[in-house]
């Protein structure tokens, strides 16, 4: 492999810097014209990126060496969360209704036409990053100040229901894995209220009756956007009345070491598993669907070091193999902030065939496992 970074070789994670053939460290990877210099002297035959911010820079690489892969063309729908949601639209896909603005007085309008609540977010973020229910006029007027550095905003109906997603690995059009993973609760809940220990859990049962239009869904979505290798992420909401409406998707793995979660519902290797289909065409791996498993991410009470953590040799104990990761902040280590990610201060997952059993060890690490910072 071939990499292009803004830091030293020497300062790259081990398995990345070994990984590595040909290394080229540039300024800045915003510096567009510097990271295109750099990659007309590697020898490469394929560009991926997995961070949101890069997608169309790794496109505009593609194009100016005649690479496979998305085209910036292609790249702009899953970069523009409003041109994402015309071209579904335009496919007869249910999305939210929608539409952006630049200016303060552009989402007060918005807002009083779609009617509360509603959801402001950028056009091109990530995540729940900028994210905002707003239920009132008093709502919007705080968090207007807040989306001041967002140069453009998309205003959302608030679609009340369970949030799933919908994630895909796929090579020339073809599905070649599939998961969905369920958020307890909603992130934007989880973003909003520090106590919460957000869960992502991957499920077993993708046949289940209840996530059957979610699937369906997921898949004319590809096939609207006109997706054909790499791998996918969207997310989608459930209704009450059973209804299914889009979210969003991006043309990269998901974040929170969600792809490690699934590689433990599957024990299988996703990262290989997305190599091996973009450069063979398939992927060889067993990807048999054995266990559901849940990440549990945990944030600690308090502020400054990690000065204990109580519960965790206990659960430990009672529930044996069914913990297949814990990766927690040590004692001595920084609070993390809790709302730059959703990892927080770290996550443990649990796993197992049946879903009760799955969801009923995973609340109990979210309710029983406490870290403390002072």
């Amino acid at each position: 492999m071939a990499g292009v970074g803004d830091q030293p070789a020497a300062a790259l994670p081990p398995a990345a810097r070994e990984a590595l053939l040909h290394y080229v460290q540039v300024g800045s990877l915003q510096d567009e014209g510097a990271v295109l210099d750099a990659a007309r002297h590697l020898p490469l035959d394929r560009v991926e990126c997995l961070w949101e911010p890069y997608l169309l820079l790794a496109a505009r690489v593609r194009e100016a060496m005649g690479l496979p892969g998305l085209t910036v063309e292609q790249t702009v729908p899953f970069r523009d969360k409003e041109r994402m949601k015309q071209r579904l639209d335009a496919a007869g896909i249910r999305t939210p209704w929608h539409a952006t603005t630049t200016t303060a007085a552009g989402v007060r309008e918005l807002a009083a036409r779609i009617g509360y609540p509603v959801i402001v977010k950028p056009i091109a973020g990530a995540g729940s990053a900028d994210t905002y229910r707003i239920d009132d006029d008093a709502g919007l007027e705080a968090a207007l100040p807040l989306l001041a550095h967002v140069p453009e905003v998309s205003v959302e109906e608030f679609v009340d229901g369970e949030e799933f997603t919908y994630d895909t690995v796929c090579a020339g059009g073809r599905i070649l894995f599939e998961n969905i993973s369920w958020y307890r609760p909603r992130p934007l809940i989880g973003r909003l209220n520090e106590w919460i220990s957000q869960q992502i859990v991957a499920l077993r049962d993708l046949d289940a009756e209840d996530l059957a239009g979610g699937r369906a869904m997921g898949r004319a979505v590809l096939a609207a956007l006109g997706f054909q290798d790499g791998f996918t992420h969207m997310e989608w909401y459930r209704k009450a009345d059973g209804e299914v409406v889009f979210g969003e998707i991006g043309a990269r793995p998901p974040g929170a070491r969600s792809v490690d979660t699934m590689n433990h519902a599957c024990d299988a290797d996703l990262y290989s598993g997305w190599a091996e289909a973009l450069v063979r065409g398939r992927i060889d791996q067993d990807l048999t669907r054995r266990y559901n498993a849940a990440a549990v991410y945990k944030r600690a009470q308090g502020q400054g070091r990690i000065v204990a953590v109580d519960g965790l040799s206990r659960l430990l104990a009672e529930y044996g193999d069914g913990v297949v990761a814990v990766d927690l902040a040590a004692p001595g280590e920084p609070r993390r902030d809790w709302q730059a990610s959703v990892i927080g201060d770290g996550r443990v997952v649990v796993r197992h065939p049946d879903l009760a059993t799955t969801l009923e060890m995973a609340d109990r690490f979210a309710t029983e496992l406490h870290l403390y910072a002072a």
